[in-house]
């Protein structure tokens, strides 16, 4: 890294205005929902946290809250479950089209998210099923997938083998060598794939937009509100929260991958 750093003296640079650049407007977020003012700009006019108590008083959005935590806790464990196994065929064996079905479980992180979403809806529609939280789920797993997979593969790839030979041979059943030997494992990485696919769900808008009917998720119910100046502070205090959520969350996740990549080693 210091070779590269001599080669290149202004990478440095380059690398820290990048980063400003990056992380500038969101570290402008909670600044200005502190703000006592309506209007979105400098100077401040004073400190305030009256827009966070009335997020307290706001319905309607304590009700497109609990829409999203249900949606991410369902797509975490729908995604997790179908992930877990999926990466465990990926990396313990080798069959006929195992290439061509990790291609197409990954696909949705290169297709444009309006393409899924409109297809989705139009498949929905055609096949009886109105716009709801059971269809922004189904979208919502289809898209967290592949995170999901891309976690477990590397909970499973360092994975000793002999482990579970050694309980075969010791009389354990398939399925109590799974359940004794292996998730407890892979249990960092589950945890890991939990979070972070519910992150993704939680934050996801495009889908949740198309797919939401009456029944409008956070992410969809903030670009409602944010066509409208007066209530852009409350908006801000909302975001500001939000962000301080999913920080958490994948600092977490972060966590428990590393203690799956050191229990696997």
């Amino acid at each position: 890294m210091r070779s590269v750093m001599r080669l290149f003296p202004g990478l440095t640079t380059y690398a820290v205005l990048y980063l400003v650049f990056l992380y500038l407007p969101v570290l402008l977020l909670p600044l200005f929902s502190f703000n006592d003012g309506t209007i979105v700009a400098f100077p401040i006019e004073g400190f305030t946290l009256k827009w966070y108590a009335q997020l307290a008083e706001a319905s309607t959005m304590l009700q497109s809250l609990v829409n999203s935590l249900i949606v991410g806790s369902v797509t975490a464990v729908l995604a997790t479950a179908l992930g877990l196994f999926a990466a465990r065929a990926y990396v313990r064996y080798r069959f006929r089209g195992r290439e061509v079905s990790e291609g197409l479980v990954m696909l949705p992180l290169v297709i444009p998210g309006i393409i899924v979403a409109s297809s989705m809806l139009v498949l929905f529609i055609s096949v009886g099923l109105r716009p709801s939280l059971t269809t922004i789920i189904l979208g919502h797993v289809f898209i967290a997938l592949p995170f999901s997979v891309s976690i477990m593969k590397s909970a499973f790839d360092d994975f000793d083998q002999s482990l579970e030979e050694a309980a075969f041979d010791l009389g354990e059943s398939v399925f109590g060598t799974f359940r004794r030997v292996t998730l407890p494992i892979v249990s960092p990485g589950i945890i890991a794939s939990l979070l972070v696919t519910f992150t993704v769900s939680f934050d996801e808008f495009v889908l949740a937009f198309f797919l939401s009917g009456n029944q409008p998720t956070l992410p969809v119910y903030i670009w409602s509100q944010i066509r409208f100046p007066a209530k852009l502070p409350n908006t801000l205090a909302l975001g500001s929260l939000l962000l301080l959520f999913s920080i958490l969350l994948l600092l977490i996740a972060e966590y428990f991958r590393r203690r799956s990549v050191k229990a696997a080693a």
